[in-house]
């Protein structure tokens, strides 16, 4: 199996992500870390909207998308070191059509659903994770600080393959092609530089033809294998 590693620092941002499953029908896995703070979980869903576009997954990604959002909220909650991140692994298995979702924290303690007052403008999330997910629970860290929770989706569908895959900037490979201005750019290289205001960094896409291209890391781009054209007329990319 042919398995991809990135390790990605941005804005205090920090993503491990192993890119697994190449192979039609085998298992695929993505983790990531996020630090903990409230800008955590809009960037944990980009992530997952992007990983889960480039599986292909149908109805259930959006779902898996709040799912998340959700478990993300809740470890981001719990009384624990500021400096101890968040962990998230996702992982699908085709065969079983099976989506799970996996976040760890170094909080004490268990997560129980709660009923909340109707003025209470929180305390909703694991209900709603109880009311999406096929099944959900949680269970100690191997390290023994914290715990993982956990949520399982059936996710048996695919949508159509389109013409290229959507994805995160920062899980862009050299030799892909990505769509830009119109037309397919092969990437030469991928590095990243700090950003302009100084508090994070960018993702730089050196393109064969034309100026880099300079973007977020979680910025969706959509991209292709080398070796994979489209079908159009004459044979052409027809610009977008």
């Amino acid at each position: 199996m042919d398995i991809g590693v990135l390790r990605l620092s941005a804005r205090g941002f920090r993503a491990n992500l192993d890119l697994m499953g190449v192979v039609m029908g085998e298992p695929r896995e993505v983790k990531f870390r996020l630090p903990r703070r409230r800008s955590s979980v809009p960037r944990a869903r980009a992530l997952a909207h992007s990983v889960l576009g480039d599986w292909s997954i149908g109805q259930a990604a959006h779902t898996a998308e709040l799912v998340l959002s959700e478990l993300v909220t809740n470890a981001m909650r719990v009384r624990a070191p500021h400096d101890r991140l968040v962990g998230v692994r996702m992982v699908w298995l085709p065969e079983e059509g099976l989506l799970r979702l996996e976040v760890s924290d170094a909080g004490d303690g268990k997560p129980e659903v709660r009923a909340p007052r109707e003025d209470e403008t929180g305390g909703r999330g694991l209900l709603l994770v109880e009311a999406l997910a096929d099944r959900w629970g949680f269970e100690p860290r191997a390290c023994g600080v914290g715990k993982t929770v956990w949520a399982e989706l059936k996710a048996p569908d695919r949508v159509p393959q389109r013409d290229g895959t959507e994805i995160a900037a920062a899980t862009v490979r050299p030799g892909q092609s990505v769509r830009i201005w119109g037309a397919w750019r092969t990437v030469r290289s991928v590095s990243t530089e700090r950003s302009a205001s100084g508090d994070g960094h960018t993702v730089v896409l050196e393109l064969d033809d034309g100026p880099a291209l300079r973007v977020d890391p979680t910025a969706p781009l959509t991209v292709r294998d080398a070796g994979v054209s489209s079908p159009s007329k004459g044979g052409k990319d027809t610009p977008g």
